[in-house]
């Protein structure tokens, strides 16, 4: 029993100092990897610099160019433009030099905070979370481009929905004003169209529409070959609607006063909180159309989705526009091409809603 014993304590014994030899083994943060990432900092600082530098002198050349300064005064701002740019390198340098030093001197794993420890560099005021020695530096933390002449908006769109049809007044359409509807979301980019004025501006992009008619009167759509026509439903109909769904390229003039931001490395021209009139058209593909029904049958609800074509256009074209004030909109567009191809009457789409173009 002793034998046993002692080989035990043995055993235990040996595991210990296995285990507290592993420990020992296992190295401990290596400060090495950090001071590499600190030198790349330091050359990112000075390319950042250097950039912010180009940008100024750049800003001041357009400046003498357009007559706002002399030659004289241009030398003297892009002297001191350097002298500053020059400035800032040594001083964010030197914060990465002491920060580099701390860290050879304590090459056994010294750890530091994790402000400390972070390798972006920028400039931050007032100490925030995650910078070091309030300095940052960030993918985004460039230079402002002087004259930035396009510009980007979400697009978002929906509102009423129907059909013209020849021959027939709107008042007369077999759809429901309030239940047919259409929804749009896309992208838009807006440019300006003259240098020195940004009262006319090119929008352009795309977006994604879905055009809905609901049929009155029971009625629902029936294809038969080349022919789409309104039938009536045998059951009563809880809900009958087509959608037509397409990609479209929108096009448009804009119009309109701007607010204009001038600065001695950058100017703006804002259109927030004004007026704007665009005018223009779109052309896309009809991506897919289909109809949902809704009834009921042996006192059951039963719903029926229909993907075909429904005989709808394949390229849709037309004319659009909209009154704007600041990001909402009065938006009408109308499709020159028609709902149907190859119909004895001929149905355009019209519709008319909100706006929304959010940058």
């Amino acid at each position: 029993m002793r034998t046993i014993t002692k080989y035990l304590v043995l055993a235990v014994l040996g595991l210990s100092v296995q285990i507290i030899n592993a420990q020992d083994s296992i190295q401990k943060p290596n400060n090495k990897n950090k001071i590499e990432t600190l030198l790349k900092v330091k050359e990112q600082i000075q390319n950042e610099e250097r950039e912010f530098l180009k940008v100024e002198v750049e800003a001041i050349n357009k400046r003498l160019e357009n007559g706002q300064i002399t030659n004289e005064e241009a030398e003297i701002l892009k002297k001191e433009a350097a002298k500053k740019r020059a400035l800032n390198i040594e001083n964010r340098v030197a914060i990465i030099d002491n920060k580099i030093a701390l860290l050879e001197r304590n090459d056994d794993g010294y750890q530091t905070s994790s402000d400390e420890n972070s390798s972006e560099i920028g400039v931050s005021i007032g100490g925030d979370a995650g910078s070091f020695a309030g300095f940052k530096i960030k993918k985004d933390n460039k230079p402002k481009k002087y004259d930035l002449r396009t510009t980007s908006d979400f697009v978002l769109a929906f509102g009423l929905n129907n059909a013209i049809i020849e021959g027939e007044k709107l008042d007369d359409s077999p759809y429901k004003f309030g239940g047919s509807r259409f929804f749009e979301i896309g992208w838009a980019w807006k440019t300006r169209v003259f240098k020195e004025s940004n009262f006319m501006r090119l929008k352009y992009g795309y977006s994604f529409q879905i055009n809905g008619l609901k049929p009155m009167d029971n009625q629902y759509f029936v294809q038969n070959g080349s022919e789409t026509t309104l039938k009536e439903f045998p059951l009563d109909l809880k809900k009958a609607k087509l959608s037509v769904s397409n990609l479209v390229f929108p096009v448009h003039f804009e119009f309109g006063p701007s607010k204009k931001i001038d600065k001695d490395t950058y100017f703006r021209y804002l259109t927030d909180n004004q007026f704007k009139i665009g005018i223009g058209g779109y052309g896309g593909f009809n991506i897919g159309s289909r109809q949902k029904l809704k009834y009921e049958l042996d006192g059951d609800r039963e719903k029926e989705k229909q993907k075909q074509s429904f005989n709808t256009s394949k390229l849709v074209y037309g004319l659009s526009g909209y009154i704007a004030f600041d990001d909402v909109a009065l938006y009408v567009k109308y499709d020159l091409s028609p709902i149907f191809k190859d119909q004895t009457i001929k149905q355009n789409n019209i519709s008319l809603g909100l706006r929304f173009d959010m940058d």
